[in-house]
């Protein structure tokens, strides 16, 4: 299993297609308040569709609550634009906690510092002139990437 956190997600859709994706994956999704949205928006139930009611989604109310939650993760992979450290380099194990900023604005510079620059990575544009993905295609394609390092072998 892993974790997917988000921290003070603003757009409803994201969130419910993120949520639908660690239904499916059997991730757990952390929440991190304050929401740019009420979990109750048509939108988000829209998105996630006939999942929601299957994700096991934890609500924190700040960082700190995180922190002190007993399925905080021992190693958390802050996913940022910031980083020039590929996704593709990280060895991702089971249990590890995968961090995404906001749709506006990331993870502030007290939780870059918090995480530290070893575990912080990116994933690379192709096209250069972008500024980055989608946080639901980005979430995607590193939950994909933990779980294809960490299927068994053989």
């Amino acid at each position: 299993m892993f974790h997917i956190i988000l921290h003070r997600p603003e757009i409803p859709q994201n969130t419910g297609n993120i949520g639908r994706l660690s239904a499916i994956t059997g991730s757990q999704l952390h929440l991190i308040h304050p929401l740019g949205f009420e979990i109750t928006d048509k939108h988000l139930k829209r998105s996630g569709m006939d999942y929601w009611k299957d994700l096991d989604v934890k609500n924190h109310e700040n960082w700190d609550a995180f922190e002190k939650h007993p399925l905080f993760p021992k190693r958390i992979w802050m996913l940022t634009t910031k980083s020039t450290k590929s996704f593709w380099d990280a060895e991702f194990q089971e249990g590890d906690g995968l961090l995404f900023g906001n749709e506006g604005s990331g993870c502030p510079e007290w939780l870059h510092e918090k995480i530290g620059d070893e575990r912080q990575i990116t994933i690379p544009h192709m096209n250069n002139e972008m500024r980055s993905l989608n946080i639901a295609n980005s979430v995607s394609i590193a939950v994909y990437e933990a779980l294809r390092q960490n299927l068994p072998k053989g």
